[in-house]
C-alpha cells in the first residue's frame, strides 16, 4: 500500500483535537482552532482515527464496555499494516510493537471494567476504544522521532599544485661570449702570431678585447697541450701607459690533451688604459709576477 499522507506528522495540539473530534466532538472554538492548523495533515490523520473508531463501531461494542482482546489484536494488526510503508521493514516492526501495546492496554482495561461506571466529559468519551487509538498515537510519536544526525564528511582540500621552479638558463660559454664581444664595433681584434717555441708549432690564434668593460678572450687552434703539474700558460697585456718590463697579468690557463681549439677568458689583474700588445708565455704552475719571457709562444700587437 502506498502511503499518501503528508510527510510532516501532526503536532501534539493537532492530535489532541483530532482525538476529541472523533470521540466526543469539538466546541466551536476548538473547531476553529483545528481549522487554523494544517488542513492537509489534519484531514489525513483524521481519517486514520475515524477508521479506528469505525472498526470499533462495526464490532457492535459500546465505548463503555471492554474491547474484546481478539478485536483489539485485529485492529492493532490492521493499523500496523496500514501505517507501514511496504519498502520500509523498520516501519512495520515499529507498528507491530505498538500493536502489542494496544493488546496489553485492551486486556488491562477489560480486567478493570467488570463494573462499568458511567463516565462524563472528555475522559469518559475515550472509554476502552483508546486501546485502538493508542496505536495511532504510537505511530504518530514514532514518526515524530528525530532522524539520526547526518554525519558530515569533511571535504579534503587537494594540496595546491606547486609548479616546479623555472630552470635557470645555462650561462653562456666562453665561445658565445667571445662571439658577442666580436660583434661590438668598439672591440679590439688582434691576431696572435706563433713564435719559434716548440709549444707554438702550427698554432694560430687571436684576441678580442673591450676597453670599456675590460673584458677579452683568447682563441687558439693547434696550441700544444700542457701538464698543469709541470707548467701553465700565462697571459700578459702590455699597457702603453706602463713600463714595458711589467705587463699586466691576464691569468693562467691550461690546454687539455687532444684539444683542437680553445677559447680562454682574459682576467686582467689591473686596469688596462691603453692596450698595446698581448703575449702568452710558458710559466711554472700558478704563474709568476714578473715573467723572464724565456718561453713566449704567442704575440700580437695593436696597429
Amino acid at each position: 500500500m502506498t502511503d499518501t499522507r503528508p510527510q510532516d506528522p501532526p503536532d501534539e495540539a493537532m492530535v489532541d483535537l483530532l482525538i476529541k473530534q472523533v470521540t466526543e466532538g469539538l466546541s466551536p472554538d476548538e473547531q476553529r482552532a483545528l481549522d487554523v492548523l494544517d488542513s492537509e495533515v489534519a484531514s489525513a490523520y483524521s481519517r486514520d482515527l475515524e477508521r479506528a473508531a469505525a472498526a470499533v463501531a462495526l464490532a457492535g461494542s459500546s465505548p463503555e464496555q471492554p474491547l474484546p482482546a481478539a478485536l483489539a489484536e485485529a485492529l492493532a494488526q490492521q493499523a500496523a499494516e496500514h501505517f507501514a510503508s511496504p519498502d520500509k521493514v523498520a516501519d512495520l516492526a515499529a507498528a507491530r510493537t505498538a500493536a502489542q501495546t494496544a493488546r496489553t492496554a485492551a486486556a488491562d482495561n477489560a480486567r478493570t471494567s467488570a463494573s462499568p461506571v458511567p463516565r462524563t466529559g472528555r475522559n469518559g468519551a475515550y472509554g476502552w476504544w483508546a486501546a485502538a487509538a493508542c496505536l495511532v498515537l504510537a505511530i504518530f510519536a514514532w514518526q515524530r522521532a528525530p532522524s539520526p544526525p547526518v554525519v558530515q564528511v569533511a571535504q579534503q582540500t587537494p594540496p595546491p599544485v606547486i609548479a616546479p621552479p623555472a630552470e635557470k638558463p645555462a650561462p653562456p660559454t666562453a665561445a658565445e661570449e667571445r662571439a658577442a664581444l666580436l660583434a661590438k664595433s668598439d672591440s679590439l681584434k688582434i691576431a696572435l702570431g706563433a713564435t719559434k717555441d716548440p709549444a707554438a708549432a702550427g698554432m694560430t690564434g687571436d684576441v678580442v678585447w673591450d676597453p670599456a668593460t675590460q673584458r677579452g678572450f683568447l682563441h687558439f687552434a693547434g696550441l700544444a697541450a700542457n701538464d698543469p703539474a709541470v707548467h701553465q700558460y700565462q697571459i700578459w697585456i702590455f699597457d702603453a701607459g706602463r713600463d714595458k718590463r711589467y705587463p699586466v697579468d691576464g691569468g693562467v690557463f691550461d690546454v687539455p690533451a687532444n684539444t683542437a681549439e680553445i677559447v680562454i677568458p682574459i682576467r686582467a689583474a689591473l686596469m688596462v688604459r691603453k692596450p698595446a700588445a698581448f703575449a702568452v708565455t710558458v710559466e711554472k704552475p700558478g704563474g709568476v709576477v714578473v715573467s723572464g719571457r724565456e718561453h713566449v709562444v704567442a704575440l700580437g700587437a695593436i696597429g
